[in-house]
């Protein structure tokens, strides 16, 4: 790996990705973009265009670590009576839409002529064949929306980028402010050590793994 991009470098787990990757390949080969500190939008193709047209690729890692569960003061559904028109699509604009749009504007930049990777943080509770509790209606079927934009999008690749690998990601339950309220007895992980577990995983994917869903620890995740 030479270059790298991560999307959503000023949350928790984007920060601490962009610093283990830093560490790595020095800080000039790691570019970061985020809403905080760059305006990227990414439920705006405007923004997401005009971001993403001013870098100069070609990138062996883009790593997208933007979503969100309680999104625009909505939080996560308990039963099917709390589903509400806005907040099912203001999780999915941040979480499918969003990854859609990503996906869209940063493949051009993605490595041709090399391995090359595009990984976005889902969660284990977009799985429909890991689903035993229910609820979380919005997040569920936003992350499982995500999912499939991203195995899509790895068939799509192969045609134009054969060493290319696109995956979903799921981090684990990582101490952010996106789980604080939600974890419950769940064990969690500093994100430093999510961003190693990740960064591991990644390395040790090949074009074979392209279109997967896969844990911290590299396991597969059934859809």
């Amino acid at each position: 790996m030479q270059r790298a991009l991560v999307i959503g470098a000023s949350g928790g787990i984007g920060a601490a990705v962009a610093e283990a990757l830093r560490a790595r390949l020095g800080a000039g080969n790691v570019t970061t973009l985020s809403r905080r500190d760059d305006g990227l939008d990414i439920t705006s193709e405007q923004s997401v265009r005009t971001c993403l047209s001013r870098q100069d690729g070609p990138f062996d890692l883009v790593f997208l670590a933007t979503g969100g569960l309680a999104v625009a003061g909505h939080a996560p559904e308990k039963a099917l009576r709390e589903v509400s028109p806005e907040a099912l699509r203001a999780v999915f604009d941040l979480n499918a839409l969003g990854t859609a749009l990503i996906l869209k504007h940063a493949v051009p930049l993605l490595a041709k002529d090399r391995r090359a990777v595009f990984a976005a943080l889902s969660a284990r509770v977009g799985s429909i064949g890991d689903n035993r509790l229910g609820g979380w209606h919005s997040y569920r079927a936003a992350k499982a929306a995500l999912n499939q934009i991203l195995h899509g999008a790895a068939i799509e690749l192969k045609r134009s980028h054969r060493q290319a690998i696109c995956v979903a990601l799921h981090p684990g339950t990582v101490a952010t402010p996106l789980t604080r309220a939600y974890a419950g007895r769940h064990p969690t992980v500093p994100p430093e050590d999510a961003a190693q577990n990740l960064l591991k995983v990644i390395d040790g994917l090949d074009p074979g793994a392209s279109g997967g869903f896969f844990d911290w620890a590299g396991k597969t995740i059934p859809w």
